[in-house]
């Protein structure tokens, strides 16, 4: 099993790590997902034959949580959205 750390911005509360956590999930390769508000980052466990760190940081982005360095306010708006699906939904 390979682990990616990635440092993130704009994570702000218990919504935002449900929907990364439920995204990066949707990844076949993908085991297991930590998120980390006192970094903040998020640790990814899987399964792949090759590196994925640059997949995660994409699809962490799209989401509005790009990593740590790249903040600008088209990607906080998402984390706000984000954020928002994350807090309606269920825990995963």
């Amino acid at each position: 099993m390979k682990t990616a750390e990635i440092n993130i911005e704009n994570l702000k509360c218990h919504g935002c790590a449900n929907t990364i956590k439920r995204e990066m999930k949707k990844l076949e390769e993908v085991k297991d997902v930590e998120v980390h508000f006192d970094e903040p980052n998020v640790i990814i466990h899987y399964q792949s034959p090759v590196d994925m760190h640059k997949i995660f940081v994409k699809r962490l982005a799209r989401y509005g949580y790009p990593e740590k360095g790249n903040k600008n306010l088209s990607n906080t708006m998402l984390s706000y959205m984000s954020c928002a699906i994350g807090r309606m939904q269920k825990e995963v």
